[in-house]
């Protein structure tokens, strides 16, 4: 199982801390895009590394156009040489007509389509084939010499696309390379959708599992001392609770039979009450979510839960230190 680890979004010291990761052995170090750019940190980390994949997980495919991602991707591939993966995520419509003011429809076609759109316009690109892309949401057909990237020597990125529901982890199978695996998720939603949904996908496209990688995201409550696996727990609650609100993640919780908890959860986050939200969860519901362990047991738990499936585990705690990384990293390695 390969480890991904977090970068900063400072710019100002992401180049020093993106060598020492590669020092320490990590596959790849990731960016979200939550307060900050996704891209910028990464094209920095490109100019630090080496060896190390680059990956955004995720960037929001709908704040964008495929094009205009199409040329961000391109440039962060070649800086890093051909180590950059390129995450997608959906995020959720509020966010994307309000915040970003962007069109919203049927997402996991949308998603389809998006990607099918920059493979497209990547082979303008990379094989001289002439841009001619209709589709429902996206069209593509003007490509001149002007506007055609000249450094094509790494090719096209590889894309992961993050997924919940069934049908956008279908479409991740069908047109991506990798499925970034949501961390509100559990061991049986995994079994009953998510894998089924993945199958589905091969199918229809007729690829199969062999070259494609599966990445987890697990949430992790850890610590030195109770007292502050107690804290980390209560964290990890009213992350799990800020997920479990959104109405199409009802079926993660209807996987543990807590769907129930899903029509509270939405009005409790319509009055702002954060706090009684992650109150829901109890410890034993948190075992469904979590890995729940000291430093030294992570890696454990990490490979007992996920290592039968797992090909990437990006791993974030507050709680951890730079050597707890590194500790995960190397037991995990022994594990494999």
């Amino acid at each position: 199982m390969k480890v991904d680890v977090p970068i900063p979004h400072d710019l100002k010291t992401v180049g020093q801390l993106a060598r020492q990761i590669e020092k320490g052995g990590f596959a790849g170090l990731f960016t979200a895009e939550t307060s900050h750019d996704p891209f910028l940190p990464l094209a920095t980390a490109a100019q630090s590394t080496s060896r190390v994949d680059l990956i955004t997980s995720i960037a929001v495919a709908f704040a964008r156009t495929p094009m205009s991602l199409a040329y961000i991707a391109h440039d962060l591939n070649y800086a890093a040489r051909g180590r950059f993966v390129l995450g997608l995520g959906s995020q959720i419509q509020p966010h994307i007509t309000k915040r970003f003011s962007m069109p919203w429809s049927r997402p996991a076609a949308r998603m389809r389509e998006f990607i099918q759109a920059l493979r497209a316009i990547w082979r303008a690109w990379y094989s001289q084939e002439r841009l001619a892309f209709r589709g429902e949401f996206y069209h593509h057909s003007l490509m001149t010499p002007f506007f055609t990237p000249e450094n094509v020597e790494y090719g096209a990125p590889r894309v992961f696309l993050a997924a919940v529901g069934p049908l956008m982890t279908q479409v991740a199978a069908e047109v991506a390379d990798g499925l970034i695996v949501h961390p509100f998720t559990t061991l049986e939603y995994l079994r009953t959708v998510t894998f089924p949904a993945l199958e589905q996908g091969f199918e229809i496209s007729g690829r199969s599992r062999d070259h494609f990688e599966i990445s987890i995201q697990p949430l992790i409550a850890t610590g030195q001392v109770e007292k502050d696996i107690d804290a980390e727990k209560i964290a990890v609650k009213q992350q799990l609770a800020f997920y479990g609100s959104t109405p199409a993640y009802k079926q993660v919780l209807d996987s543990v039979d807590l769907g129930h908890l899903q029509e509270q959860l939405n009005l409790l986050s319509k009055q702002g009450k954060w706090v009684e939200m992650g109150e829901l969860f109890s410890d034993e519901f948190l075992n469904y979510f979590a890995i729940i362990a000291e430093p030294q047991h992570v890696a454990t738990r990490l490979h007992t839960r996920f290592g039968d499936f797992a090909d990437r585990c990006s791993i974030y705690s507050n709680k951890l230190s730079p050597q707890d990384y590194y500790s995960i990293r190397k037991r995990l390695s022994t594990l494999a």
